[in-house]
């Protein structure tokens, strides 16, 4: 069984419309995840390219099932841009779980971007985490209070709010400084003075606590930084 969908978001971006261009075609791994060279940064076939204000990609499937990705900037006073984001397609099996979770990834990932382009804007940049998955934490990182488990590793009560300071260690990464710029049940983000940590919730749509990392630090080895942190998420969840 099949399913077609469409979410719209429309967001106000602290940066001008050739950075808000920059950001989402060739600058992903700064706050969502490396897809690839910059015309294809959207994440697949271009349909629509028409810098700095249009881009339409869409990926299709073997079996029939799509996902397109409709990006329209539009340049406001101040040097800053609106940004009009249309995700849709059909969602094939088990399209539930993944249907549920689409509206919220969305807004976390729109989210993350404002956060970079007003506190990172430029800056050279390494993901860590696996493309489009991030680092994934064991099998009891699925059980329904898996974020509360992970709020009290990080120090933060249930009713922690965007704007409260952050005191964590992570392990072998390292101290976690910085200030909760977004949280809710299924999303945490914390931004750091030269990173963005992001936790994804993904125990709500039938998988397991993760986590992504953006560092804004010169000679950062990701793969040992992603094994660092996939040690830490384990050990919250043994």
């Amino acid at each position: 069984m099949s399913r077609p969908f469409e979410v719209t978001r429309e967001v106000d971006l602290p940066a001008a419309p050739d950075d808000v261009w920059t950001a989402i075609t060739s600058e992903t791994a700064a706050w969502q995840f490396p897809v690839g060279p910059p015309l294809t940064g959207a994440g697949g076939p271009v349909q629509t390219f028409e810098p700095p204000h249009r881009l339409v990609v869409r990926m299709e499937s073997p079996d029939g099932t799509f996902n397109a990705l409709d990006f329209t900037v539009e340049a406001r006073d101040g040097g800053t841009a609106h940004l009009r984001y249309v995700h849709s397609g059909i969602l094939a099996e088990e399209w539930a779980d993944q249907y549920d979770a689409i509206g919220p990834h969305t807004d976390f990932y729109l989210h993350t971007l404002g956060e970079y382009l007003e506190h990172f804007r430029g800056r050279p940049v390494t993901y860590v985490g696996q493309p489009s998955s991030g680092i994934e934490g064991p099998a009891a990182a699925g059980e329904a209070d898996a974020m509360d488990t992970l709020r009290a590793a990080l120090g933060l009560g249930a009713d922690a709010t965007a704007g409260d300071p952050v005191h964590a260690r992570l392990g072998e990464s390292g101290p976690l400084d910085g200030v909760l710029d977004h949280a809710s049940d299924a999303f945490l983000g914390v931004r750091t003075d030269d990173g963005l940590y992001r936790f994804f919730g993904r125990n709500h749509f039938g998988g397991v606590v993760g986590m992504s990392a953006h560092l804004f630090t010169p000679s950062v080895d990701a793969t040992t930084r992603e094994a660092q942190l996939q040690a830490w998420l384990d050990g919250v969840f043994a």
